[in-house]
Parts: structure tokens; sequence; C-alpha cells
């Protein structure tokens, strides 16, 4: 079963980077110096973010849907980011070193079926999901703090 993982597009954050540390908390957005790695994931690049560069940490509706399973959650941005990543049937790193969460999810924003699973124990969850056809996508979450990390679709 063929899949497609996509980073987020940078376009809605892009405004946010290079904002003073008080306009940021004034949209509830706080600036983080990157101190570890790979402690901070970015939802962008799918990439951990370097030591020394920012991270944005910022409250984003990953699910906005009309459905129970509406969602939102705090997520890092690398400050600067501008290019998603966007692959096919390749799992970043970020989904495969930390227990995941998977969640298939409907045509109706409702969660179907749900899993947790680590490194290549991920790929096989996906494929597992994806032979369910009521299935439309899959949300990852990082399992031990719930954050939202990809969405999976079919190709």
């Amino acid at each position: 079963m063929s899949f497609r993982i996509k980073g987020l597009d940078p376009k809605p954050f892009q405004h946010l980077y290079g904002k003073s540390d008080q306009e940021l908390a004034a949209l509830h957005i706080s600036r983080h110096k990157v101190d570890a790695y790979p402690a901070f994931p970015d939802r962008v690049s799918l990439a951990p973010i370097e030591i020394g560069e920012t991270a944005l940490l910022l409250n984003y509706e990953h699910l906005p849907v009309d459905s129970p399973y509406r969602a939102r959650h705090a997520i890092y941005v690398h400050e600067g980011a501008d290019t998603p990543y966007g692959a096919e049937d390749t799992l970043p790193a970020i989904l495969t070193t930390n227990p995941i969460a998977l969640r298939g999810i409907d045509s109706d924003g409702c969660i179907q079926d749900a899993e947790l699973a680590q490194g290549d124990a991920v790929r096989t969850s996906i494929e597992r999901m994806f032979h369910d056809r009521s299935i439309a996508y899959i949300h990852t979450h990082f399992a031990a703090r719930g954050c939202f990390a990809a969405r999976v679709d079919r190709t």
C-alpha cells in the first residue's frame, strides 16, 4: 500500500519569522533556542531542528473537521523553515525514532482505528490501516506528549 507524507506548508507560519518575543507572546507563541538534539521536531521539514537554531512553539489546528475529533495542539516550527518534507513510501526519521500514535481517520473526520508503534512497526501500521477503505488518511502524533507530527495519505 503506497502512501505519501508531507510536512506542513510553511506559508501560514512565515509571517511569524523575525517577530519580537513580545509580538509572539501576544499571539500565544513562544520562541525557543534549540539546546538539545533531537528534542525539537520541525513540522515543516519533519526533521529535528539543529542546536543553536530557533523554534517557534505554537498552537496548531491539525484536524479542522466538523466532528467531535476536531483538534489542535502545540507544535514546533523551525523559524525560517521554507521547504516542506515530501516523500512517497518513505518515513522521515522523526516518525521512527520515537513512539508514535497513529490515528486512522475517515472522511467524516472521525477516528476509526488507532495504535501505537515505533521503528519499522510504523510502516506496518500505516499499511494495515490503509487496507481498511474507510480510513481516508492517518494522523501521526508523538505518543509521549500527544503533539501532532504529520499527516499520511494514500497515493
